[in-house]
């Protein structure tokens, strides 16, 4: 599971080390996963942003991405309050948890393929504990590419596209949507409707 003092990833252990001088309050260090220890919902991102999570040392927390996401799952009944602002603000996901592919922040935020493959075994873990049931919930399409990795399955087998819904192993099922990052949203590639249609959708799986 999470390992708070990896440091299999060189390039990686030497940015965060690069950060923590420049940024000494910031968390620069893997960001472990937030929320639910049995979730219903298993929301995937792809790695902590530079003021975001790196900073405050939660997933989603502090950089623009985490603004709409934490808004639908305050509004589908998945946490306590609609903002993230910090691991002392009281915010309480129920039946929710959150991860990233990569759980150390990338340079240019942009991990390599070595890096998400290193990682990975940390998501297979987490993805191995959850119960029959279960969505995970994919922002973007290398968070798509690590869960079905982690899951022993091809891309051919699942292709993404926003709101598509796939299978997994054991009963679970895996959701995608385009990531909630600041250039998405402003360009409204991702739109706060089409957001919602990705959490209604998940509703009607456990509907079922």
């Amino acid at each position: 599971m999470f390992n708070q003092d990896c440091r299999d990833c060189g390039r990686l252990d030497d940015f965060l080390c690069e950060v923590k001088r420049k940024y000494p309050d910031y968390h620069a260090r893997p960001v472990a996963p937030f929320g639910d220890e049995q979730p219903k919902l298993l929301v995937v991102g792809l790695a902590p942003g530079m003021h975001g999570a790196n900073a405050t040392g939660r997933p989603f927390t502090g950089d623009y991405a985490g603004i709409l996401l934490y808004q639908a799952l305050y509004q589908f009944g998945y946490s306590n309050r609609p903002i993230s602002e910090g691991q002392e603000d009281g915010l309480v996901l129920t039946a929710c948890r959150i991860t990233n592919a990569v759980k150390c922040l990338p340079p240019q935020n942009k991990p390599t393929g070595l890096e998400i493959n290193t990682c990975n075994r940390y998501l297979n873990a987490e993805i191995a504990q959850l119960r029959e049931g279960t969505v995970i919930l994919a922002l973007g399409s290398i968070a798509h590419q690590a869960v079905l990795k982690a899951c022993g399955l091809k891309l051919k087998d699942a292709p993404f596209g926003h709101n598509r819904l796939h299978r997994l192993p054991n009963s679970r099922y895996l959701v995608d949507s385009y990531h909630s990052s600041r250039y998405n949203v402003q360009t409204k590639r991702l739109t706060e409707e089409m957001f919602h249609d990705v959490f209604r959708s998940i509703a009607g799986i456990f509907d079922r």
